[in-house]
């Protein structure tokens, strides 16, 4: 059901137990970020911080130098990306992954993804590990995001899940020191150090 609602500053004026829909997302002008998660709102974390935004920018020129190379787009926050989930309703699922590589390029446009990308990266941030290890896993496993990365900068970590018969297995975790290098499932070709990841 649509909602009628001036355009508001922040989320704090919106009833969060109520759901929405992208078109409500889109007249939004919140000075913070938000997510619609099957028709609920998820707020984001503050602004990433400067070390969040240094291992995005890390991961990203491995991803850049490969997929250039490729015919798949990679894209960072804030990017829309809209998910067809089977147990909501049409239009209520909306995230903006850290980091994302979309393969299939019809699935792309002006507004962002429309459908599931190949491979999806979240960098985990206080308070917001809940999201990340759980909302989020479950909602890429359901749409099919073939691989999904979690990176923790507190603990130097990243864990890797490739979806294999509609479920994430887990590959072994890499953690900083341990394991020089790291390689994607689905793209081995994506090999890179983990040490010149969390380098500040």
């Amino acid at each position: 059901r649509r909602h009628s609602f001036p355009t508001r500053r922040s989320s704090d004026l919106l009833d969060l137990t109520k759901t929405y829909t992208y078109s409500d997302y889109l007249l939004w002008q919140f000075s913070e970020r938000v997510e619609l998660i099957k028709g609920f709102i998820l707020k984001m974390s503050p602004a990433p911080s400067r070390n969040h935004q240094t291992i995005s920018q890390n991961i990203n020129k491995y991803f850049l130098n490969l997929f250039n190379n490729l015919s798949c787009n990679v894209y960072v926050a804030p990017f829309d990306v809209r998910l067809p989930v089977k147990s909501a309703k049409k239009d209520t699922t909306v995230v903006q992954p850290d980091l994302c590589v979309v393969c299939d390029l019809s699935k792309l446009d002006d507004k962002g993804c429309l459908g599931s990308p190949d491979l999806v990266v979240e960098i985990v941030s206080p308070g917001n590990s809940k999201k990340e290890m759980g909302i989020k896993f479950d909602l890429y496993q359901e749409v099919g995001v073939r691989e999904y990365w979690i990176v923790n900068p507190l603990e130097e970590t990243l864990l890797i899940y490739v979806l294999k018969d509609g479920k994430y297995v887990g590959e072994r975790p890499y953690a900083r020191g341990e394991i020089a290098t790291a390689s994607s499932v689905i793209f081995p070709e994506l090999i890179f150090d983990l040490e010149a990841v969390f380098l500040e």
